[in-house]
């Protein structure tokens, strides 16, 4: 009888060798959920399903495992696997990248797209130069500014105490060519600090200004994007070399899958998160003028050049203008 059960538990413990699941710890500061985290449980059980059980995800959410910088500390000394990152942790990573979230930018989402297809091959490299796989973007969206009194030029913006995110090369400069001293803080000090009025403007997406409670502290939403704030879902390329081929393939193909279904989730979400902010007392704000657009154009570029050598270099910058230039001389769409 006792060899009956030895033998039964050996057969066990074979089996779950044979099927033992390479368990991706995944980090985010999204909240347990939202659209990310739900999309990213939809990846998890199709991997699991295809893979027959062999990988899948352990999901750190809502920023248990700290912010960005943080979860990065952390993947490179095994800690955690894979995280999900806007620009501010994809720049750790690949510091040339961080011109996707340059001000003024990109006009509208068609613009997006192009310069990510475009040079999505390049991006991949960067990433893996950094010691991460790519598996697949996932954009915050366009960013815009919210206040306590409202916008309508840059003369304007001069009399806000605007909020930065401590550390944000991109803010800062932005700001310094427009005139404005932001006060820089960390994402978990705004909301506070809006209600103490240490700070009467931010900038964000309308999805995340509902997310975060913002828009309870500010009446007006300035309707000129100042960014498109990237994001993207990073695996160590250390682990991700370890995986066998097969899982790699499975991996890749739905990152990509699931990471673009993020992306078009994302973007219908911040449009009816505008009706929300306005159905919640926001009043949107219009420039004045195309000659008001032609100066935010203007603040663009040339906080652009002061990021050359400091964050991205001038190859790269040169390059994404010159790309974004020739698309807008045969497409002449500027809506967002």
């Amino acid at each position: 009888m006792k060899l009956i059960v030895k033998l039964c538990g050996l057969l066990l413990f074979l089996n779950f060798a044979l099927s033992q699941e390479y368990l991706i710890k995944v980090a985010t500061i999204a909240p347990d959920g939202s659209t990310w985290i739900n999309v990213l449980k939809e990846y998890d059980a199709q991997i699991r399903k295809e893979s027959k059980g062999r990988i899948g995800f352990k999901i750190y959410a809502g920023g248990v495992a700290g912010d960005e910088i943080d979860v990065l500390k952390k993947i490179r000394i095994g800690q955690y696997h894979a995280g999900g990152f806007t620009g501010v942790g994809i720049g750790e990573i690949a510091p040339n990248l961080r011109i996707l979230d340059s001000p003024f930018l990109f006009k509208n989402y068609d613009e997006v797209d192009y310069i990510y297809q475009k040079f999505n091959d390049e991006f991949e490299k960067e990433i893996e130069k950094g010691g991460f796989v790519l598996l697949g973007w996932a954009e915050v969206g366009f960013i815009y500014t919210f206040t306590k009194t409202p916008i309508y030029g840059v003369d304007d913006l001069k009399k806000i105490k605007m909020w930065a995110w401590q550390g944000d090369p991109i803010a800062e400069a932005a700001y310094k060519v427009i005139g404005v001293t932001p006060v820089p803080l960390s994402i978990t000090e705004v909301l506070t600090s809006l209600q103490t009025g240490i700070i009467d403007g931010v900038y964000g997406s309308p999805l995340s200004m509902l997310a975060t409670q913002w828009f309870t502290r500010v009446k007006y939403m300035h309707n000129v994007p100042l960014s498109d704030a990237s994001g993207a879902l990073l695996i160590s390329k250390r682990y991700f070399d370890s995986l066998p081929k097969d899982l790699q393939e499975i991996l890749l193909r739905n990152g990509r899958k699931y990471m673009r279904k993020l992306v078009e989730l994302s973007r219908e979400e911040n449009k009816k998160a505008i009706e929300v902010l306005k159905k919640n007392g926001i009043v949107i704000t219009e420039p004045p003028s195309k000659k008001l657009l032609d100066e935010y154009d203007e603040i663009g570029k040339k906080a652009r050049r002061m990021l050359v050598g400091k964050v991205f270099s001038e190859e790269w910058l040169n390059k994404i203008e010159k790309a974004l230039e020739e698309y807008r001389k045969t497409n002449q769409k500027v809506s967002n």
